[in-house]
This record gives structure tokens, C-alpha cells and sequence, in this order.
């Protein structure tokens, strides 16, 4: 044999045994389950708990006006403490009086002209005050205003203690996502299994309601009416079931 058809061969039979090596190999053919994912059924659910409000936030403020700073300090002054005063003889403590804005500002005065005639100095005094007792309200409103408040910058109702609240209404949504869960599994012909994921949102706070009706506290002798509703805490669930 030639030396040229003896490489000739080795090649043929090299090219070969690289065909032998690279043959694809069988394999089972894959299932549903082979991609690792669980087949699976999510269901939300809403808790709701109506509340009465336990707590009243009024702001309540003065303000004055003089054509010199001195004047208007001292009016605002004079009128602050009268409401102070008649704050304390409602019952209100202390603690529950909290100064939220004190501001003093120059406004300019004009003639129809454009010319300017003069300066005026205003000056605003608002504090926050917590109400715990809501029989109150309606004298309290009553109260400061005839006293001199002339900035009542509304009404914040809540409740002090939502702890026991939140948690059923979280047992509420619960429920109510198990419930619908169940309902569609039993509809596909299916049967659930154990919880895989599940996720609790809470709203941000309270959300008033108020009586469509007006009705409400109202106080006697002619003084501020004042209805303060019901509180709603909505919590959201979303359940995540593998299917069996």
C-alpha cells in the first residue's frame, strides 16, 4: 500500500470515529413537571371592621391684623390666651394643646393707582388640640370661636387603640381569600394543597364614613353639631395554594 492511500484511510476512518462520538444519545421525553414549577392557584381577600371614632385632632387658630407688628403680636396674644383658657375649662390638658404654626408677615397696601399706601402685619397662631372626650366637641367648637378663634382648620377623627382591630380584620381576609380559593379549586375539578405565599396589606389609616342620614352627636343649647361617623380599617390578603 501507498503512502498517499495508507493517510487517505487513516482520515476516512478518524472522520468516522468523530461521527460515532457526536450521535445524539435518547431522551426521556419531559413533563409538566420537569420545568420545576409548582402549578398553583392564588386568591385574594378583603377584612373589613367598622370602628367609632374615640378621638377628635382640631386645629385651631388665631388671626390678627395692625398696621405695626407690636399691635397685631399683642391682639394675637390676647386671644390666644382667652382660648387657652377656655381649652382648660373644657377639660382639655396641657399635653393634649400643641402649638403646630406661628407665623408674622408684612402685607403691602395699594392704592387703585398701583401706588403703595402702607404696610399691615398679620400674625397667625394655630395649635393642634386633642379631643378624647367627643361629648365635648360641639362646646369646645362653640366655645373657642366665641372666645376669638377665627381658623378652625377641621375636624380629624380617629381611633387610639386599632391594634385588635387590625388583626381581625386580617382574619377576616383570611378567610374570605381561603374561601374563594377553595370555591375555584372545586369548580376546576381540582383539590389545593398547602399554602405557598401569602402577602397582607393593611390601608394606610382609617377612612371616615359619615351618616348619610345627618345624624349624629349635636350639642345642646344651640352650639357647633357634630356627627363623627364610623372609621373603616381594610385589610387586603393574597393567598398563593399548590395544587395536588
Amino acid at each position: 500500500m501507498s503512502i498517499k492511500r495508507m493517510i487517505l484511510a487513516l482520515a476516512v476512518l478518524a472522520v468516522l470515529v468523530l461521527a460515532a462520538c457526536q450521535a445524539p444519545t435518547a431522551s426521556p421525553a419531559s413533563t409538566d413537571n420537569d420545568n420545576g414549577m409548582t402549578r398553583n392557584i392564588t386568591s385574594n381577600g378583603v377584612g373589613k371592621i367598622y370602628l367609632t371614632p374615640d378621638v377628635a385632632y382640631v386645629f385651631i387658630g388665631v388671626q390678627s391684623q395692625a398696621e405695626n407688628v407690636a399691635d397685631a403680636l399683642n391682639q394675637n396674644n390676647s386671644k390666644a390666651q382667652a382660648i387657652a383658657k377656655k381649652l382648660v375649662e373644657l377639660g382639655i390638658e396641657e399635653k393634649d394643646i400643641q402649638t403646630s404654626n406661628f407665623n408674622i408677615f408684612p402685607q403691602q397696601q395699594y392704592s387703585p393707582e398701583g401706588t403703595l399706601t402702607g404696610t399691615t402685619y398679620t400674625v397667625d397662631n394655630t395649635v393642634n388640640v386633642t379631643v378624647r372626650d367627643l361629648t365635648k366637641l360641639g362646646s369646645l367648637l362653640d366655645g373657642v370661636v366665641r372666645a376669638g378663634a377665627n381658623s378652625i382648620n377641621g375636624i380629624n377623627f380617629d381611633v387610639l387603640d386599632k391594634t385588635q382591630a387590625i388583626s381581625d380584620a386580617r382574619k377576616l381576609a383570611v378567610e374570605d381569600a381561603s374561601r374563594t380559593a377553595q370555591e375555584l379549586a372545586a369548580a376546576a375539578g381540582l383539590e389545593l394543597g398547602e399554602v405557598i405565599n401569602l402577602n397582607s396589606y393593611t390601608n394606610s389609616g382609617p377612612a371616615p364614613l359619615y351618616d348619610a342620614k345627618g345624624g349624629g352627636m349635636m350639642a345642646a343649647n344651640g352650639q357647633v353639631p357634630v356627627s363623627a361617623g364610623q372609621m373603616l380599617i381594610s385589610v387586603d390578603v393574597n393567598i398563593t395554594y399548590a395544587i395536588k
